[in-house]
């Protein structure tokens, strides 16, 4: 089975099973934030180009300062936050597995042999995903969260992406998505 056509049934699937879970929180999360509970972003795609990834809002801002709220707390810690990007599978901007996108300034800034990353469609899952599933607490507990982000965490993530890129295969596509959906269930 073709990775394009995987992508298709599953986003499908998903969306027919998950569908009202998303609408339900897509509601809370616009009476939580006082705004729009979709979050459109710009993130570095396939091939260094530019796409709007779809993510519920999990922010409001009071006085200026933006801040998370405790349903958009509790929709990232579930991982909630992230079931619209099953709307980017299938429009082919995203794949199930792969490089998870990040904001312009990091793969689309990549040299050399680490820019086949981009060949890849970015994926909801990855082992670099498995991997840093806690990056937000990782980061909360450093001094300077960028330096560690830009030093430590994206340098092994580039490394785990472009380990994926070399032997990623459809069987083991699906040892991914079953080691996430293991990790969500954990998270219950």
């Amino acid at each position: 089975m073709s990775k394009r056509l995987f992508d298709i049934l599953f986003s499908i699937t998903a969306l027919l099973l998950l569908g009202w879970l998303i609408i339900i929180c897509w509601l809370l999360a616009a009476i939580d934030t006082k705004s729009n509970g979709l979050f459109i972003q710009k993130r570095i795609g396939q091939f260094g180009n530019p796409f709007n990834i779809f993510k519920l809002k999990s922010m409001k801002e009071a006085n200026g300062l933006k801040t998370i709220s405790r349903f958009g707390n509790f929709i990232r810690t579930t991982k909630i936050d992230e079931l619209p990007q099953l709307v980017n599978v299938l429009m082919g901007t995203m794949s199930v597995v792969g490089p998870r996108p990040d904001v312009p300034g990091y793969y689309d800034k990549l040299q050399g042999a680490d820019r086949k990353i981009l060949e890849l469609k970015p994926g909801l899952t990855s082992p670099a995903t498995l991997k840093y599933a806690n990056e937000e607490t990782l980061l909360a507990q450093q001094e300077n969260p960028l330096h560690y982000n830009d030093t430590i965490l994206f340098p092994d993530k580039v490394k785990l992406n472009l380990d994926y890129y070399y032997t990623h295969t459809f069987f083991g596509d699906l040892k991914i998505i079953w080691k996430t959906m293991f990790f969500w269930a954990k998270l219950d």
